[in-house]
């Protein structure tokens, strides 16, 4: 009989610590592009490419995270949680999946309709799905925007559940992701 694991096996562990670290570089950048100055262009270019290759990458990254939690369940929870943590659990992930699949991709369809190609990382040029579209392009980049907040306050309320659990509750929600 197999034994259950009491923890993620290494590969999701490093999936789940390389999304966290990746969503956290791009917000930084996302910010940073914002506040950097209109008349330094060069910079902003540059850091526009860095965050655009790292959201591809995300996109990336996530399906395949999606694939591998398909064929690898989570360990359980102990002591289990009654069922509406469990839900709400659910939905935080599912909508963390959610959005980290659509965000790139809106991302990506903003960053065309203004105008730019995306080469990832200078070296993978990436197909324009819809092309230059200056009437869209501000509705695309608002969405994004608005994603991109919406993930920010996940990413706290995740973090912030994951130390409620170990410190409150003291189960080993937070173990089963680390060591």
């Amino acid at each position: 009989m197999r034994e259950v694991a009491m923890r993620y096996n290494r590969t999701a562990r490093l999936l789940h610590w390389g999304t966290a670290f990746i969503v956290l570089l791009i917000i930084a950048l996302g910010i940073w592009i914002a506040q950097a100055p209109p008349e330094d262009e060069a910079l902003k270019l540059r850091l526009y490419n860095i965050h655009e290759s790292f959201g591809i990458t995300i996109l990336l990254v996530t399906l395949f995270r999606l694939f591998w939690r398909w064929r690898h369940p989570p360990p359980p929870v102990t002591p289990p949680l009654p069922g509406w943590m469990r839900k709400v659990a659910t939905a935080n992930h599912s909508a963390f999946y959610v959005l980290l699949i659509v965000q790139p991709v809106v991302g990506l369809m903003a960053t065309n309709a203004w105008g730019f190609p995306l080469t990832a990382f200078g070296l993978v040029p990436i197909p324009s799905p819809i092309g230059r579209n200056e009437a869209l392009a501000p509705t695309l980049s608002a969405i994004h925007d608005t994603i991109g907040l919406t993930l920010a306050a996940l990413v706290a309320v995740h973090a912030g559940a994951a130390l409620w659990h170990h410190f409150v509750r003291r189960d080993n929600t937070l173990r089963r992701m680390t060591g």
